[in-house]
């Protein structure tokens, strides 16, 4: 399997060449159940589950039997903290709950492995060389992105460019990451998905 590669050149533009990749990563057959599956449990995986509310033994006060049970031409009432009057309990009050799934690493990989692949065969996933930018400044990383002619795009590095992130973090549809932190949810929400030479060698590693 070869992916575009792609080298900046000093006039400007781009040169495209091959970069001879792993089958197993990045030629993988699509499979949608568990994309979906891994997929699926990693968003829940990212929610809070933190909401809460008091039931009607949560809420203060009330201990005491407001009025007496006959004779006062009232209704019954066993205390000011049921659901019915106000300042009381929620009657299904919701509690705080844990929304992740299950999902072991051999699913998880192999989720990658498919959605890596598909991007390919979609040509959507391609390499460069190398990107570094020698100052943070967002104009030198976009005349970059410029030249390789993308205006959305996942980057994916080696390990963290501290240069290459203040670069970008004003470019709202541009995202960099290192090769440890690639996911399901990025790889699905990005139209281009762009490697350095060195986050391939990684990727492979990880995933093969």
């Amino acid at each position: 399997m070869q992916l575009p590669l792609r080298k900046l050149q000093k006039g400007g533009g781009a040169k495209i060449g091959k970069l001879k990749v792993s089958d197993r990563v990045f030629a993988a057959d699509y499979n949608e159940p568990l994309v979906h599956q891994v997929l699926t449990a990693f968003m829940a995986g990212a929610r809070a589950g933190t909401k809460a509310q008091k039931n009607r033994a949560a809420a203060r006060g009330g201990g005491r039997k407001p009025w007496r049970q006959k004779g006062t031409g009232r209704a019954r009432a066993g205390t000011i903290r049921s659901p019915l009057w106000r300042g009381g309990g929620v009657t299904f009050a919701a509690q705080p709950r844990d929304y992740s799934h299950k999902v072991n690493r051999k699913m998880y990989r192999g989720a990658l492995r498919a959605m890596l692949s598909e991007l390919a065969r979609q040509e959507r996933l391609s390499c460069i060389a190398e990107f570094e930018v020698a100052a943070p400044r967002t104009k030198a990383a976009l005349e970059v992105l410029n030249a390789l002619g993308l205006r959305q795009a996942l980057l994916i590095t080696e390990q963290a460019d501290e240069n290459l992130r203040l670069s970008t973090r004003n470019l709202r549809q541009v995202e960099v990451i290192d090769s440890g932190g690639i996911d399901p949810y990025r790889l699905a929400a990005s139209e281009h998905v762009l490697l350095t030479k060195s986050a391939v060698e990684k990727v492979e590693a990880w995933l093969a």
